[in-house]
């Protein structure tokens, strides 16, 4: 289901405010892939066991995710994104600099969690502006992803140099993440709220059931994706055991380079894919990816099928992770674009938490185990999405 042309049309120029939110995730996110890469190295460094760095990868998702349905309805509800955007960038650059100076991984988990509260606030009002920018849905978000993944390389590719060149400590890398994130407030000073129909209903989850049910049926079949999700945590993880003496940090840090080369490459290509072949075939194609490297990681344990593993890591990125969410846009009223978008993103967050609990105790039981679990969650998702499309019920 398409909404008007008014906002579907294929502009030639691109709008001021997906530039600008665009430039905004691009410097955000060269702080947060400074973070990514070790994060489940300095964890690991403080002790952490395979069990609580998947529960602080689901954590961090749940928390961002989960908030986004209280704050997209009070976006849609007050008829303000821009607030929301701009303090929300904030948190995250502030949670940063004291998570560089935790001590024990309890007190990382808390900081951890907490940069992901900015996350949580920001993302929904953020992404009702992309969409009421007046531009094809998977385009334009495919641009913000599309920046926003180049800044993962610039990231990784800096946080690389300096461990490298000048041996920086963890804690010296995220502290400079911590700075290079509060750039990213510059270019969204000058975003512009864009005026929709406040909505009329008072109560969240009245406002909630307003929106149609192949909104929800959609967010069913997206959440078995979010359960199987590993994440690149133990992706990581198997990498460093590929590794040995000075390549325990730089062979995944150049394995993760390679992750958001092809995961900010592909972006607007699958974009513009998404929206010329259609979104439902899109995401089925991620989800079959997701699959294959699945089974390749948990057969195989060489370089060669690590390399070909994380490549597969980031075009499944580059689908799911704006075709998802422009799909949830897509069908959703206009006046509740954050709300729905919040929903999404709040149900697929809280099922990312059991999932990365699974994969962590799977982990320490058996790292092939975490990879079977993904793919055999995945395979029922996908199978479940083939139907609901053959009926129509999105």
């Amino acid at each position: 289901m398409q909404k008007s042309n008014s906002i579907n049309k294929n502009n030639a120029k691109i709008p001021k405010n997906v530039w600008l939110l665009g430039v905004t995730s691009f410097f955000n996110d060269i702080g947060g892939e400074m973070l990514m890469p070790i994060l489940p190295l300095f964890l690991a460094s403080l002790g952490a066991p395979g069990i609580i760095i998947g529960t602080i990868a689901g954590l961090r998702e749940a928390i961002s995710k989960t908030l986004q349905v209280f704050f997209g309805y009070f976006a849609d509800k007050l008829n303000k994104r821009k607030p929301f955007v701009v303090f929300g960038y904030f948190l995250s650059g502030i949670s940063k600099f004291f998570l560089a100076f935790a001590g024990s991984w309890p007190i990382a988990l808390l900081f951890a969690g907490t940069e992901r509260i900015g996350k949580g606030i920001r993302d929904a009002p953020r992404d009702a502006i992309i969409a009421e920018s007046g531009m094809n849905h998977g385009k334009a978000f495919a641009i913000q992803r599309a920046l926003d993944t180049l800044g993962g390389i610039v990231g990784s590719l800096l946080v690389f140099i300096l461990y490298e060149t000048l041996g920086l400590s963890f804690t010296s890398l995220i502290l400079i993440a911590a700075i290079v994130v509060f750039i990213c407030l510059i270019p969204v000073y000058f975003v512009k709220d864009v005026n929709k129909p406040k909505s009329k209903v008072e109560n969240i989850f009245k406002t909630m059931k307003h929106l149609p049910s192949k909104v929800w049926i959609f967010i069913f079949v997206s959440s078995l994706f979010s359960l199987a999700n590993f994440g690149y945590m133990f992706l990581i993880l198997k990498a460093q055991t590929n590794f040995s003496n000075g390549w325990l940090i730089t062979g995944p840090l150049l394995l993760y380079i390679l992750f958001n080369l092809f995961y900010a490459g592909l972006s607007i290509p699958f974009g513009n894919f998404g929206d010329k072949f259609g979104r439902r075939k899109t995401i089925m194609i991620g989800y079959a990816t997701f699959i294959v490297l699945s089974i390749l990681a948990m057969l195989f344990n060489n370089l060669v099928i690590l390399i070909i593993c994380f490549i597969l890591f980031g075009i499944v990125y580059a689908i799911l992770q704006a075709q998802q969410k422009a799909y949830v846009a897509d069908i959703s009223p206009n006046e509740l674009d954050a709300t729905a978008i919040g929903s999404w993103n709040t149900v697929t967050g809280l099922v990312a938490l059991p999932g990365g609990i699974i994969a962590g105790v799977l982990w320490d039981l058996n790292n092939s185990y975490t990879f079977a679990f993904g793919a055999i969650v995945c395979t029922i998702g996908l199978v479940i999405f083939y139907f609901a499309r053959k009926r129509n019920w999105f």
